[in-house]
């Protein structure tokens, strides 16, 4: 994992907002995987934003994409945010700068 990788999680009412931090590799996907598992099935939108991100690795974009894939349209509730946010978002994921 990126050394300096960290994801703060906060929650407003029914959206859990996921703010990444530092450098974003496979290792840090892999984290951020986890985090978006471990919230509730209930929780009705999750932003993930992506201002707080550095340098952006191709292969942790890979690993994230795939995951992203895997959801077969759950991932309508995610949403994406921030400066970086093109570099993360990924196919029926909205996205908002």
């Amino acid at each position: 994992m990126a050394s300096n990788f960290g994801i703060a999680v906060d929650r407003t009412s029914d959206v859990y907002v996921l703010k990444l931090e530092g450098d974003f590799d496979a290792t840090s996907a892999y984290e951020l995987i986890y985090a978006i598992k471990k919230l509730p099935a209930e929780a009705a939108k999750i932003a993930i934003h992506t201002s707080g991100l550095k340098n952006i690795y191709p292969f942790g974009i890979d690993v994230f994409h795939r995951f992203m894939r895997s959801l077969n349209g759950r991932s309508a509730k995610i949403v994406f945010t921030g400066h970086r946010v093109s570099q993360l978002s990924v196919g029926n994921a909205r996205a908002t700068s």
